[in-house]
């Protein structure tokens, strides 16, 4: 199994209405490849672990390289993993109020000091994302 970790900035700014429809158009999709994992989306800036069989998160990667929302991407974690630390996958955006969307995962909305999920390496960035993006 292969956790992959990205860095990337969204060519235009999205909506709140366009992120629950990203977020209800990619989950189903996702749950089919086995993957799970964690998007987090603030101003325009994303972060993004994908997590499942190694072939499926390398065809996933290889769709959002070359998918025009997405520019400047950094792979900046590939690691083997024999366990997830995102069993579900969810998406996280900043100054969107989403708590009864399936799949919304509160974690810019909590303070700053509040533990992220993840392993160590991928800990780190989502703490740094986070800090970065208030």
């Amino acid at each position: 199994m292969l956790s992959l970790t990205y860095l990337s900035s969204a060519t235009r700014l999205m909506s709140a209405t366009q992120l629950v429809e990203l977020m209800a158009a990619v989950r189903p999709r996702n749950v089919e490849l086995g993957l799970t994992g964690l998007l987090l989306y603030s101003g325009g800036n994303i972060i993004q672990t994908l997590e499942g069989p190694d072939d499926a998160v390398d065809r996933v990667y290889g769709a959002i390289r070359t998918d025009p929302r997405h520019t400047g991407l950094i792979e900046v974690l590939r690691d083997p993993v024999t366990e997830r630390a995102f069993p579900d996958w969810s998406m996280g955006f900043t100054d969107v109020d989403l708590d009864d969307v399936d799949g919304f995962n509160g974690f810019l909305q909590l303070p700053a000091d509040h533990a992220a999920p993840g392993h160590r390496h991928v800990r780190t960035m989502l703490r740094v994302f986070k800090e970065v993006n208030r």
